[in-house]
């Protein structure tokens, strides 16, 4: 299995529609991956908060267009990483839309979230995820956009992902809920600060040991909102071992994965089978 993590510079000179048409360029420049990931909110920047408003769209947006042709041209699937989310009342982007609806289908029109896009080769959005935990304490996305509530997976023929976004890495409950939900690979688009990116690179090699399971951390290069960021994509195996960092600017690391080598991992030290203590498992989408 083949994956390609999309470490995209965010300009703050460049305007979203521009950043989308390069990254959709960048997504068909990898026909012969099966998987492309790109990396929290790029299409208007992490810490750009004051923009979150004017760039916000629905789930079927420009982003999902843009990225919908991509995909399909490329013939991968596509986390197209994550975007402001709109919306829009009694709107859900498919039946396993993420959370924050009523039992009636609607939420409150208006509403944002931090939401990734997964889509098929056929360019079909598959899955949503809402971010479950929001950066910021008191202030930023903290304070402007909704949380979501539902741990996400999805399956594709070579292995099932398991969905998380940035600051989710801090919390390895979410991870261990995905695992108990079947995931395989935990996919972790962000835009992580490079003050703290030593963090990064710990936490992203703690959850493939704890898990054992592969994690792609797709981290986004560039400034955003003056907050610089870390860059180092990176791919860890079950075992923990790196198999490709990223550095700092734009860049595409591409790494070849051996799916059974979960399977194996677990056999052979199965240390997740002397689990004492569990959780109340959120509810979970596949």
């Amino acid at each position: 299995m083949r994956a390609s993590l999309i470490q995209i510079a965010v300009d703050p000179y460049e305007s979203a529609d521009s950043r989308r048409r390069r990254a959709a360029a960048m997504v068909r420049a990898q026909r012969g991956a099966d998987l492309v990931v790109l990396p929290e909110l790029w299409p208007v920047g992490a810490f750009a908060y004051e923009s979150f408003a004017d760039e916000a769209e629905a789930a079927d947006g420009p982003t999902f267009r843009e990225m919908s042709e991509a995909a399909r041209d490329a013939g991968v699937w596509l986390h197209a990483g994550s975007i402001v989310e709109r919306v829009r009342d009694g709107y859900a982007p498919d039946e396993h839309a993420s959370d924050g609806y009523a039992p009636d289908g609607h939420a409150p029109d208006g509403i944002l979230y931090n939401t990734s896009l997964v889509l098929s080769p056929a360019g079909e959005l598959v899955r949503t995820y809402r971010k479950i935990h929001r950066f910021g304490f008191d202030k930023g996305e903290a304070t402007l956009m909704g949380a979501g509530d539902e741990l996400v997976t999805v399956r594709l023929p070579e292995t099932t992902l398991g969905l998380a976004t940035c600051y989710d890495l801090r919390f390895p409950e979410l991870f261990r809920g995905l695992v108990d939900a079947g995931a395989e690979t935990l996919v972790v688009p962000a835009g992580w600060p490079a003050r703290r990116r030593a963090h990064w690179t710990l936490l992203a090699r703690a959850r493939a040991v704890e898990n054992q399971a592969y994690v792609l951390a797709c981290a986004s290069a560039g400034t955003h909102a003056g907050v610089e960021q870390s860059g180092h994509s990176i791919v860890v195996d079950p075992w923990g071992e790196v198999l490709a960092e990223a550095g700092t600017d734009e860049e595409v690391l591409t790494v070849d994965l051996d799916p059974a080598s979960v399977a194996t991992t677990r056999e052979r030290f199965p240390a997740l089978k002397d689990r004492r203590l569990g959780l109340e498992t959120p509810t979970v989408i596949r």
